[in-house]
């Protein structure tokens, strides 16, 4: 089974609120098998909307990371970031 990059694409609202949501996120992420390899940093908009902060994790799989989306603690984690951010979240199957 291929794994899965998590890519989320973010302008944060309320800085306080979405710093929770960045506290809490973490476990989850980590309990479904995620990883980060960019939270933030330096980055170049080529195309499409700008949003400063960008997130890419990877997972086992593609189901493992809808799994951690769904999951109770990450949808706690998520209530803070939810009115104090703009988000765009996807999930990509690595191809083989």
């Amino acid at each position: 089974m291929p794994g899965a990059l998590w890519i989320a694409h973010v302008e944060v609202t309320d800085a306080e609120a979405y710093g929770k949501y960045a506290k809490l996120a973490g476990a989850p992420i980590a309990a479904h098998g995620g990883v980060f390899l960019a939270r933030g940093g330096r980055y170049v908009q080529l195309e499409g909307n700008d949003r400063a902060r960008n997130v890419v994790a990877r997972f086992p799989s593609l189901e493992a990371a809808v799994a951690c989306y769904n999951s109770p603690a990450y949808q706690e984690a998520l209530s803070h970031a939810k009115g104090a951010s703009i988000r765009d979240l996807v999930v990509v199957e690595l191809a083989e």
